[in-house]
């Protein structure tokens, strides 16, 4: 079967192929709308594709987006046992299911930010319990994502950075700000796979990433630069994602459209898709992303889980092997 044919196979939805006329209207926390001609749609892959395949697609463009590695309903069962520890919260619209995570709209949604945003001290209580919760744990490692990163990465065994991270993020609060991960895992090794996992369906203007078309290689200058600028630094500090040198709250920008002008030499468009529950897009430590503005027609809620893996044996950055808490410093 010839690479396009793999990469359009039948049952995948056509949603997000490069020649579509439809394109989505993606803005961040701050500044304007995207162009839509600094706009595209992410290729998807089947999760059968041929091995070759996804690694060359990984290697050349920073992510491969391969469709239901996860059971739908393993996927679901994780978005109702999430959400229904916030239905006491006024979060939730109501007579509506957790499982579907509907955004109460008589509510505030700055009252209900997650990671990302500001969450109020009563939503960090629920998202410190929501973290060391035995059923998302297990859920991190469900046999099928687990024998996908054997197989993708060749690895014998992977490693899984125990800081994973649940972020929910309702329409119209703030989402995750522009970044690649490298530079908050600086004290580990540089080959880590990142695994983003949406929990649940979620539309290209409903709060999921969007990918900096050829970034990695402005990933590295960006690390490089900074290296270089905080040689003098002890090395805690340097090792920090929140020092001098860094925006505040970790990013390297809320403004979507201002950051890829400013490097627009370098880069191409901002990508999206239309995820469902069981994809995973596996992204390069130095790949340039960010979450979209939550905008969602049906109002749901942004849930999803990101995750970072490492070969058995390889060194790991310490300070993420304990679970999130809001108040670990990192």
């Amino acid at each position: 079967m010839a690479a396009a044919e793999v990469l359009n196979a039948p049952g995948i939805p056509n949603l997000n192929n490069e020649t579509s006329d439809h394109l989505p209207k993606l803005r961040s926390n701050q500044g304007t709308y995207v162009a839509s001609s600094s706009t595209g749609w992410m290729l998807s892959t089947p999760s059968d594709a041929p091995l070759d395949e996804m690694r060359r697609r990984f290697r050349e463009d920073g992510y491969v987006w391969v469709k239901h590695v996860i059971p739908r309903m393993a996927v679901y069962e994780m978005r109702e046992h999430y959400f229904s520890q916030f239905a006491h919260t006024g979060m939730l619209l109501p007579h509506t299911s957790p499982r579907d995570g509907i955004f109460n709209t008589s509510a505030d949604p700055t009252t209900y930010q997650g990671i990302g945003g500001i969450p109020i001290d009563s939503t960090n209580n629920l998202l410190n319990t929501a973290h060391a919760d035995p059923v998302y744990r297990t859920f991190l490692a469900h046999p099928s994502l687990r024998a996908f990163i054997r197989h993708f990465t060749g690895w014998k065994q992977e490693r899984i950075v125990d800081r994973a991270m649940l972020r929910h993020n309702c329409p119209g609060s703030q989402s995750t700000g522009i970044h690649y991960d490298q530079y908050f895992l600086r004290d580990g090794e540089d080959e880590f796979l990142t695994a983003w996992v949406p929990i649940g369906d979620c539309a290209a203007t409903g709060g999921g990433l969007m990918y900096l078309e050829n970034s990695t290689s402005l990933g590295k200058d960006l690390e490089n630069d900074f290296l270089k600028g905080a040689e003098h630094l002890p090395k805690q500090e340097r090792i920090d994602a929140f020092n001098q040198f860094m925006a505040k709250d970790g990013f390297m920008s809320h403004d979507a459209v201002e950051f890829q002008d400013i490097h627009r030499e370098k880069v191409g468009r901002w990508l999206v898709g239309d995820y469902e529950a069981g994809d995973v897009v596996f992204h390069n430590p130095w790949m340039v992303h960010a979450a979209t503005k939550n905008e969602d027609e049906l109002g749901r809620i942004r849930l999803a889980s990101d995750l970072r893996f490492y070969e058995e044996g390889a060194k790991m950055d310490q300070r993420w092997m304990k679970v999130w808490t809001h108040d670990d410093g990192l």
